[in-house]
């Protein structure tokens, strides 16, 4: 039944543009006109010892992606599609892979692991293909096995771990599996192949050890062996084994006491002095206690104190010993790591474990950390200096205030100092650790600041001229003036502090945007984040002349982006970045100029200019821009008010583009948003576009493919558009009441066990209320009857989400509101609704007790809504 393929794989993979193209397209008949022996015959291609390397590589290949894709809805087709296939054709399929498993040919076993975990992760879920951890298993107890036969097996198993959940197999599969991969690792009896897949199977199937790990036979056998694995003459094999280590310190943080001596001897010995990828697992160990113990001390906290999930303080226990071991690893610097971010090694590594254990245990870091400080800072060394001033750095979150402020203080000078170091990585350290500074030890508002209005110009001395040094240095000094301006927001009288450097502030990050030394577009982009949180934290109107300078200078350079010669794609992307950029501060400064009554006159003047550089960038046609301009244009929308009509007519095509952008479903959910934005400046001047949008948004909401992710925001808006055209949204409300009542079904319905379903039901819910507020509000004055019938509904969907304890607090105001706004809008309509229900008086009885004002303010006006129904 399979056919022959061999040759359409082969060419598939042909120099020949033509040819590579006609196969292409056979192959991808053949998978559309019969899918099933479309698989089959890949399947037998890969089992086929005889067959081309190249043929199986690439049968394998597209075998695995008929199977699994990165996005949710492609997935789940393919799943379905699986599904469907002849129950016959699916046992041969998975018959080949499994003799495929047993090939000569390493990339062979290879690519059928992968596949059959693919499967596996469609079928166990659903109890088919029981006989799949057996017949593995079989492989693994055979006497005449291969060695290649047992590592591929082992492989397989480590895949499906991966792919499938610890419930989709019983307790004695999970013990059969544990047993095999951990026999796998014994090195007196395996190759190095068998015992390196083994560990690294180990490592995905953790997660089914539960109640292994609760045995405390079984568990001392597996720590003995991942503790010996660790120790292993192969590297490699080390660096599988401290994974392991890796994943048990935080799936089995209760049950490691008895092992945390030999896990310290092993970690330090593996830091001191084992190849650097084995002591980065090492170090990552204490790193994964620290996030346990830091997330069981938030839980403590938030529950006030009560007792919840043990806490074994490993941390302070290890403290004198561990934090040396540490500050040992700060000093084992590589001599480029400051250029380059996405440099991980040891003392990057290191640095960052001692900044979690400063999290973990506060002020009894400081005593053992000072010293190294000290003792280093002004060696001739600029390992020393680097170590000393990373060190100080790292440990700036978790000790208190009280304690941690006089070292700053004693500490600033010589910072600023430092910031002219002869040494390129000393200078990049010292502004991270100013940088850090700023953002956690300089916050007027609260009353505390290392700030004062003495030193104030002698900092912004320092840091404008240092935006000047090398670009990795700029950078983050961009970073600390960044978090030295947002110090400064609502601070009352210190807010004031900041304006007389204004100006010079915004000069020097102009300046080091336009600097061409940088390499790649970051430091750019760091500057005019930098600008944006500068003007956005400014106070407006004594600032307003400043920022009103500013508006033009970024209008020109917008200007000149739509002017830039594009020759090459790399030359549409810099142009694309840098018109994100620069719409990002244009949004900015109109939000902040908007915000005000006496300075929204200079955006107004300003629009038509604005608008008219919105509409170039948008001729660029880049997705990027697109996502920030649109943003901007919300913002312009607010501003302008009814002024914005005039822009409609141009700028209509490009809001029906965003509505229409399945694929960068960002771009269609910042556009959702913005016709809000314009619904609520135009009122019903928007009506002339409704049909068009409406069209769009119906059909973004039917279609599977766009991100479910704008859904929501998509409801908000059908309440946004109601709100502006009131008695005109009848015509719409046969389309848009049962979209909603559908998705009210399907939040009913929704797993809110996955963290992820849970937001997400959490954001479709409060949309649909939004949703029902503004159609309430909007035919509440004209046509209140159209409402009548979906009020039944809308009751018993609040009552349900009434009854969710897990619900967010959004949810809860906006289901508090629309009931409000139904008692409001259909009046005497709702009495006999409200008598007949009950669950109404308790949801306000909890609402009013809320220690949230504007809930109680909400609920209050809700029940003298219901109750002026209740006595009509």
């Amino acid at each position: 039944m399979a056919m022959e393929i061999t040759q359409f794989l082969l060419a598939a993979q042909a120099l020949d543009a033509k040819v590579r193209t006609e196969a292409e397209a056979s192959l991808r008949l053949f998978q559309e006109q019969n899918l099933p022996v479309f698989l089959l015959s890949l399947s037998v291609e890969l089992a086929n010892n005889e067959k081309p390397t190249e043929s199986r590589r690439l049968a394998g290949l597209v075998l695995k992606n008929s199977l699994d894709a990165k996005e949710d809805a492609r997935k789940e087709q393919l799943v379905q599609q699986w599904m469907g296939i002849d129950i016959s054709i699916k046992s041969q399929i998975k018959d080949l892979l499994l003799r495929t498993v047993g090939s000569s040919v390493p990339e062979a076993r290879h690519t059928s692991a992968q596949v059959i975990a693919k499967i596996a992760s469609i079928e166990i879920p659903r109890k088919q293909w029981p006989e799949l951890i057996g017949s593995l298993l079989n492989n693994m107890t055979q006497q005449d096995s291969s060695t290649a036969l047992k590592q591929a097996t082992l492989e397989t198993l480590g895949y499906v771990c991966e792919e499938i959940s610890h419930q989709d197999l019983v307790q004695e599969e999970v013990n059969a599996v544990l047993t095999a991969v951990v026999q796998g690792m014994n090195l007196a009896e395996h190759s190095l192949d068998v015992r390196l897949t083994a560990t690294r199977a180990l490592y995905n199937a953790l997660d089914f050890a539960q109640t292994n790990f609760e045995n405390e036979m079984e568990r001392n056998y597996i720590m003995k062996v991942v503790c010996e694995t660790a120790m292993s003459k192969e590297v490699e094999i080390r660096q599988a084994a401290f994974e392991c280590l890796v994943a048990i310190a935080s799936t089995y943080y209760d049950v490691l006491e008895p092992y945390m001596q030999t896990l310290f001897e092993l970690t330090s010995n593996a830091v001191k002095g084992d190849e650097e990828a084995v002591a980065l697992q090492a170090i990552e160990f204490w790193s994964s206690i620290c996030d346990e113990e830091i997330e069981r001390q938030e839980f403590e906290s938030l529950e006030s104190g009560e007792s919840g999930t043990p806490h074994s303080c490993f941390i302070e226990k290890a403290l004198p010993l561990l934090v040396p071991l540490l500050l040992e690893t700060l000093l084992k610097q590589e001599e480029d790591q400051d250029q380059d971010d996405s440099i991980w090694n040891i003392s990057m590594a290191g640095g960052t474990c001692l900044g979690l254990v400063a999290r973990t245990v506060g002020d009894a870091t400081l005593p053992l950390v000072m010293p190294f400080v000290e003792s280093n800072i002004s060696k001739l060394d600029w390992h020393c200096r680097e170590a000393a001033t990373f060190a100080f750095g790292s440990i700036l979150e978790g000790p208190t205030v009280e304690k941690l402020s006089p070292l700053v203080q004693a500490g600033l000078e010589f910072l600023l100092n430092a910031m002219k170091d002869e040494n390129n990585h000393v200078k990049d350290t010292t502004a991270w650790t100013l940088c850090r500074i700023f953002e956690l030890l300089h916050s007027p508002t609260s009353g505390f600041s290392l700030i004062s209005p003495e030193n104030l110009k002698r900092v912004l001395g320092v840091l404008l001229e240092s935006m000047k040094d090398a670009p990795n240095v700029a950078e983050k000094v961009c970073g600390a003036v960044y978090y030295l301006a947002q110090g400064y927001e609502d601070a009352g009288a210190s807010s004031s502090l900041l304006m007389p450097y204004l100006t010079d502030i915004m000069s020097s990050l102009i300046a080091t945007a336009d600097r061409t030394d940088g390499g790649d577009s970051k430091l750019r982009s760091s500057a005019y984040e930098t600008l944006n949180e500068v003007v956005r934290c400014s106070n407006v109107p004594e600032t307003s002349h400043i920022i009103a300078q500013l508006l033009p200078v970024i209008m020109n350079k917008l200007g000149q982006t739509v002017e830039l010669q594009i020759v090459s794609s790399d030359d549409r992307e810099k142009q694309a970045d840098l018109q994100a950029s620069l719409c990002g501060v244009l949004q900015v400064i109109i939000q902040k100029l908007s915000s005000e009554d006496e300075t929204k006159s200079i955006i107004h003047q300003a629009a038509d200019q604005i608008m008219v550089l919105f509409l170039k960038v948008f001729a660029c046609r880049s997705s990027t821009v697109h996502e920030e301009a649109m943003l901007a244009i919300g913002a312009l929308a607010y501003a302008a008010g009814a002024q914005f009509e005039k822009y409609m007519p141009e700028f209509y095509k490009y809001l029906e583009m965003g509505l229409q952008n399945f694929e960068e479903y960002q771009v269609c959910s910042i556009t959702v948003g913005v016709v809000g934005d314009i619904c609520r400046a135009l009122d019903d001047k928007v009506l002339p576009y409704c049909d068009g949008i409406m069209n769009l948004l119906l059909r973004d909401l039917a279609s599977s493919e766009l991100h479910r992710s704008v859904k929501p925001p998509i409801f908000s808006c059908f309440g946004d558009i109601a709100l502006a055209i009131g008695e005109h949204f009848e015509k719409y409300v046969p389309y848009a009441l049962p979209m909603m009542q559908g998705a009210a079904e399907i939040c009913a319905q929704m797993n809110t066990a996955d963290d992820e379903m849970m937001e997400y039901g959490n954001q479709l819910r409060r949309s649909i209320f939004e949703a029902y507020s503004g159609l309430l509000q909007g035919f509440k004055n004209v046509k209140p009857d159209v409402m009548v019938p979906y009020a039944q509904h809308l009751l018993k969907f609040i009552e349900l989400v009434s009854r969710d304890s897990q619900r967010d607090e959004s949810v809860t105001k906006a289901a508090i509101a629309v009931m409000g706004d139904l008692a409001d809008a259909l009046g005497s309509n709702t009495k006999l609704l409200f008598k007949d229900c009950s669950f109404y008086a308790d949801f306000l009885g909890e609402c009013l007790q809320s220690d949230d004002e504007q809930l109680k303010e909400t609920a209050s006006w809700t029940q003298g809504m219901i109750g002026r129904v209740m006595v009509s």
